[in-house]
């Protein structure tokens, strides 16, 4: 057997709730029947293969077929295979470390740091024999970095590794700045902040950057423990304008957008055309020039251009349950980033120019869509629901986009506080209300309605159900070339799959959910085992939250259940926690260091002017969307909070 092939057949445990652990069951069985403590493994490679074959018996993974008695037998030699691994490392010195540590595989060089650690060798060895040792069978600083133990006992050593090339700057970022870092990094105790500094400015301004790196850098939160200050932020940003620039001068890209127009001879109110990944929205005017009225005008946001979905959860926030499998593993996100995809950039173009398009076209009918808010707020709350002294004062018609988006934002921050202090107090005071100064945080804005969203709670339960059902990484979603879809939910719903279909690997998984009540066996196929239960989890993973009272009598029994098994929790809010969070990424820097900040830039005076009234007027649209948004989101909580005050009609 080549040397190639015995690397590939290395055991590797990648942990309990890894499927892939489950393939190499069989092999670390063979290795755990070969072991003799008498003749123990000589090289490290193999002792640390040993060491993850330790791992597969202690977790319980054997095959499929062993006895009890074998499962016996092989947790009996556990205490024997220690006491190997042990020895091995222990016997570590300057002396030996060199030839004992070399040729250990990259992926298993995590191990092997975290098997001198624990042996003390770290504690024996000269920092400079060990680290040559290291460096020499491939352990880059990045793995050294990943464990405590030899950052601790090397600290000096390690800093100084750090400060010997500006690409190790790439580990700050990854320790303070990215996201989905795949391993924790631990930076020595000496390495200051002032270090940390140097390090990223010199990355900055270095030919080898890496484009999402310097990304990460311009939108990272201003801190005195990284080094990051408003001046570096500014000098990343032009290095990645730059770069970018000079990405786009040599790749033509690919098409892509949305159109968006009106039709004078189409008769549904909508159609949409897709040609390759450009979308084509076209209206009909026939029904726009019907719909006229203040309340239809609205609602034409809410049902023609599908700003929120049928349980009136908005459609526009960037859900997890969008991203591609590119776009979660792979992308470089920031800690403190709102992670966007492809499909939250289609909605939000999408959205923008169909704001847009409405805007122009009720303004040539003489409507103005700032007024239409007004009347909402001072008519419509009043006649509708006796709610009074609301307020929404519109821009004036001779204001420059730049004054129309300063007080656009300051009148949504008004009605936003309004609703809070009506809901707090029954009513609306006008003298309270100016007297308070507190700002507006969107994800705290309360509700009539107690508990009215559903979340799933930490619990691994409910979390092991959501991706079994819906995850396009669900091992249920593919049982054979003619039998898979992008989710088990979608191969069970279109398909008519029987049990014995499944494979013995993923029976298991399909016991547990039916165990569960999720899915039922009828004899000849596995289905969905309830239609309501099952709209609330797609709800769950869709938008990461479901809209309590607008299920019907059965679907709330469900929730309620759920609740009662520790699977989901209720909580009251004006907007969901994720369309709180959508506000914030637009507004301000509550939560996100990567938004366009929109109302902190332009009410406190700070916003860019080189691109004149064409920049203000994007702005003033994407304000007028965040408002038509709160708005939708504001009667949804009057008008359910109404209908609660009669008994619930069976939907």
């Amino acid at each position: 057997m080549s040397n190639e092939d015995s690397t590939a057949r290395r055991v590797r445990f990648y942990g309990t709730a890894d499927f892939a652990t489950y393939w190499q069951a069989g092999r670390a069985a063979e290795i755990a029947e070969r072991f003799s403590p008498e003749d123990p493994p000589t090289r490290a490679a193999d002792i640390i293969e040993l060491h993850n074959v330790q791992q597969y018996i202690e977790a319980g993974f054997f095959p499929a077929g062993y006895t009890d008695a074998q499962r016996a037998q092989a947790q009996a030699r556990l205490p024997a295979m220690r006491s190997a691994i042990a020895r091995f490392f222990t016997a570590i010195d300057d002396t030996n470390a060199a030839a004992l540590v070399a040729a250990v595989d990259y992926d298993f060089h995590p191990d092997l740091l975290e098997l001198l650690g624990r042996n003390k060798a770290f504690e024996r060895c000269n920092p400079e024999g060990l680290l040559s040792a290291l460096n020499a069978t491939g352990v880059n600083l990045g793995a050294m970095l990943a464990n405590k133990r030899l950052v601790q006992a090397y600290d000096t050593h390690l800093r100084d590794a750090l400060m010997s090339d500006v690409r190790n700057a790439e580990h700050v970022v990854r320790k303070y700045m990215h996201k989905d870092a795949r391993s924790k990094i631990h930076l020595p105790r000496s390495f200051t902040p002032v270090d940390a500094r140097e390090l990223l400015q010199g990355y900055v301004d270095s030919a080898d950057a890496n484009l999402n790196y310097i990304g990460l850098i311009e939108t990272a939160p201003v801190s005195s423990q990284t080094g990051v200050d408003a001046k570096l932020k500014l000098r990343a940003k032009r290095r990645k304008d730059q770069m970018t620039e000079e990405l786009l001068r040599d790749n033509a890209g690919v098409r892509t957008g949305c159109e968006v127009g009106i039709s004078d001879t189409q008769d549904d109110p909508v159609k949409v055309e897709m040609d390759g990944t450009v979308a084509t929205f076209t209206y009909s005017r026939s029904w726009l020039d019907q719909t006229l009225d203040n309340p239809s005008i609205l609602n034409n946001f809410q049902h023609l251009f599908e700003f929120v979905d049928r349980y009136v959860l908005l459609t526009l926030p960037a859900y997890p349950a969008d991203l591609g499998i590119f776009e979660r593993f792979l992308m470089t996100t920031g800690k403190t980033d709102y992670h966007v995809g492809a499909a939250f950039h289609a909605i939000d173009m999408s959205s923008l120019l169909q704001t847009r398009l409405y805007h122009h076209y009720l303004a040539s009918n003489d409507i103005d869509l700032e007024a239409v808010i007004a009347w909402f707020f001072e008519e419509y709350l009043v006649e509708e629901f006796g709610a009074l002294n609301f307020s929404f004062t519109p821009s004036s018609s001779g204001s420059s986009y730049l004054q129309k988006v300063r007080h656009l934002f300051a009148e949504m921050e008004s009605v936003a506080m309004q609703f809070a202090l009506y809901v707090e107090n029954g009513e609306l005071d006008r003298d309270l209300l100016a007297v308070t100064s507190d700002p507006v945080r969107y994800k705290e804005l309360p509700s009539m309605l107690v508990g009215k969203y559903v979340y799933a709670d930490e619990h691994e339960e409910i979390a092991g159900v959501l991706h079994a059902l819906f995850s396009d990484q669900s091992e249920l979603a593919y049982i054979s070339d003619a039998l898979n879809a992008e989710s088990a939910a979608q191969l069970l719903i279109k398909n008519e799959v029987s049990y014995a279909d499944f494979a013995e690997h993923q029976k298991p998984t399909v016991d547990h959910l039916i165990t569960l009540g999720i899915l039922e066996d009828t004899g000849t196929r596995v289905q969905i085992a309830r239609r309501e239960q099952f709209l609330i989890l797609w709800s769950l993973f869709r938008t990461q939250s479901a809209s309590y009272y607008r299920l019907s009598s059965q679907g709330r029994a469900e929730v309620d259940s759920m609740v009662a098994r520790g699977w989901v929790t209720r909580r009251a809010s004006l907007l969901s926690a994720p369309e709180g969070s959508y506000f914030n990424y637009y507004l301000n820097k509550v939560e996100f260091s990567n938004g366009p900040e929109l109302r902190n830039k332009y009410l406190h005076g700070s916003q860019a002017n080189e691109d004149g009234e064409a920049a203000h007027f994007r702005t003033y649209i994407t304000a007028l969307r965040l408002i038509v948004a709160l708005v939708i989101k504001i009667n949804d909580d009057f008008s359910l909070s109404a209908a609660e005050a009669t008994p619930l009609d069976e939907k």
